[in-house]
């Protein structure tokens, strides 16, 4: 099984609450949505406001400029603040692991450097998405942002990326030293235990909200989150309680969340977790950036009926 997480202050399931945090990617770290004013320009402060509301709601921690976090339609003035901000907001740097994919390896070590230089305690990369890299080009790509310093964490999406981090190659990448852990997205919840036999000093991170459940009885250490933007009470509750082995309380929870946490495996994730923050806090979620569009009227009201099913069922 992967390993389990040490620190020097209080723990809750595998993520630390407090205080140092030797391994910061374990626990709820939750990949945030980025508030846009009505003139699409990020609003840093509501940016802020939303890190500190999901600390104080319990999260371990924030994963900026990841793809919720619309980074590809960034300035690099307002990706570099973005990580700043989650930063200063999250009270402690540990509890920030900035995404730092870019076209070039060289350009993402650039944004692992500037997210030493903030304070974050570890940073998320997707390998080449250019391009079909072979497994020679994906092993380089992640010795060259390691030498940043900080503990890197792949994600593994192939069906956006086009390369497929396998167990095999994720074993060899964490060998190298140059990987800590994984945010496996595939789905294939099989994985799990073949990453657990192949590298079981690899960290396991749930990556995709709809499989929670099942990668947690698997060995995951940890969920790179969407929906905890929105419901951040509920969602990590159902953490815990899946992680600890708690299945009385974690099945009826999942069973509960689920029809919302698929949306977070559509390729509407984005829109679709903004609209339920909109029904949770009144508008926080806001617009996305363009290419992305709002959803379809239809989809809307699904969003924001099953959102308002289960605030009326006492969720949060």
């Amino acid at each position: 099984m992967p390993s389990t997480s040490t620190s020097t202050s209080t723990s809750t399931g595998t993520g630390t609450r407090t205080g140092t945090r030797t391994r910061p990617w374990h626990g709820v770290m939750v990949a945030t949505t980025l508030p846009f004013r009505d003139d699409l320009s990020v609003d840093l402060d509501a940016f802020a406001d939303h890190v500190r509301s999901l600390i104080h709601a319990g999260c371990d921690g924030v994963v900026p400029n990841g793809s919720l976090g619309e980074y590809q339609t960034l300035t690099d003035d307002e990706r570099r603040r973005v990580v700043e901000t989650a930063v200063d907001a999250a009270g402690d740097g540990a509890r920030v692991m900035p995404g730092v994919s870019a076209y070039g390896s060289a350009e993402a070590r650039r944004w692992a450097e500037v997210a030493a230089e903030a304070g974050a305690g570890s940073v998320l990369l997707l390998p080449p998405n250019v391009y079909r890299a072979d497994e020679a080009a994906v092993r380089a790509h992640y010795a060259e942002v390691a030498r940043a310093g900080l503990p890197v964490v792949a994600y593994n999406n192939p069906y956006d990326t086009r390369v497929d981090l396998t167990p095999a190659l994720l074993a060899q990448l964490h060998e190298a030293g140059d990987i800590v852990a994984v945010k496996e997205f595939t789905g294939d919840v099989r994985r799990a235990w073949e990453i657990a036999e192949r590298a079981p000093g690899l960290d396991l991170l749930i990556g995709a909200d709809d499989v929670l459940l099942e990668l947690a009885v698997a060995g995951a250490v940890g969920w790179i989150a969407g929906f905890p933007n929105a419901l951040p009470g509920s969602c990590t509750a159902l953490y815990r309680a899946a992680v600890a082995g708690d299945l009385d309380t974690a099945v009826p929870l999942y069973r509960r969340l689920h029809p919302l946490l698929r949306w977070d495996s559509r390729t509407e994730f984005v829109q679709a977790i903004k609209v339920s923050q909109d029904v949770v806090t009144d508008g926080s979620g806001g617009p996305c950036r363009p290419p992305r569009t709002p959803l379809s009227p239809q989809d809307e009201a699904t969003v924001r009926g099953l959102t308002e099913k289960l605030l009326a069922e006492g969720l949060d």
